[in-house]
C-alpha cells in the first residue's frame, strides 16, 4: 500500500478512536506518562494542524506559536475531526509527496515527514485505545510498514528522548507488540 494511503488510514483510525472517548475519559492516564487523554489528543491535533502550513512551504518560524495551547476547546471530538480532515487533505494533494518540508531539524523530504506522522498516529491511536479500554488492534499492514521504516530510526528517536526505553518481549511476540515495544510501550499495559 502506498504511504499516502497508509497515512490516511492511520489518521482515520486515530479519529475513530477519538470519537470513542467518553466525556469522563478525557482526564484518564495514557501510556505516555506526561499526558492524559486530552493532552495526548491535543498533541496529535497540533501535529495535524502544523502539517498544513508545512506542506504549503512554511517554516517553523513562520508558523510560530499559533498551534500552542489547547486546540480542542469545548468540542474536542469535532475539533480533532476537523484537524484530521485538513491533514488528510494536504497529504493527498497532487505532488505532496514530492515536496520538501521545513522542520526544526532541517529540510526533510515529505515522505519522511509523512512516515513520522503515520507512526505517531499509529502509536498514539494505540495509546488512546489503551487509555479508554477500546480495541487496541493496529492494522497489520500498517504495523509492518511502520516496523520497516522505524528499524533504522529507533536509536535516533530514543537518543533524542522522543521515546522511552525498549520493552523486553518474548521471542514469539507479534509484529504489533514488537512495534509498540520499540516505541517504549508495554503491549500488555
Amino acid at each position: 500500500m502506498a504511504l499516502v494511503d497508509l497515512y490516511r488510514r492511520s489518521v482515520e483510525n486515530f479519529a475513530d478512536r477519538v470519537k470513542q472517548i467518553r466525556p469522563d475519559q478525557w482526564a484518564a492516564p495514557t501510556p505516555c506518562a506526561d499526558w492524559d487523554v486530552r493532552a495526548l489528543v491535543n498533541h496529535v491535533v497540533s501535529e495535524q494542524l502544523w502539517s498544513v502550513p508545512l506542506f504549503a512551504g512554511a517554516t517553523i518560524a513562520e508558523v510560530g506559536d499559533r498551534f500552542d495551547g489547547d486546540l480542542l476547546g469545548d468540542d474536542p471530538v469535532a475539533n480533532s475531526t476537523e484537524a484530521a480532515e485538513d491533514a488528510r487533505a494536504v497529504v493527498s494533494e497532487t505532488g505532496a509527496m514530492d515536496r520538501t518540508v521545513h522542520l526544526s531539524f532541517g529540510d526533510t523530504p515529505a515522505t519522511e515527514y509523512v512516515n513520522q506522522l503515520f507512526a505517531d498516529h499509529l502509536i498514539h491511536g494505540w495509546d488512546v485505545a489503551a487509555a479508554i479500554g477500546a480495541d487496541r488492534t493496529i492494522d497489520p499492514e500498517s504495523v509492518q510498514a511502520c516496523l520497516e521504516w522505524f528499524a533504522d530510526r529507533e536509536d535516533l528517536y530514543r537518543g533524542g528522548g522522543a521515546i522511552g526505553p525498549r520493552v523486553d518481549l518474548p521471542a514469539d511476540a507479534s509484529d504489533q507488540d514488537r512495534l509498540l515495544a520499540g516505541f517504549g510501550r508495554d503491549p500488555k499495559r
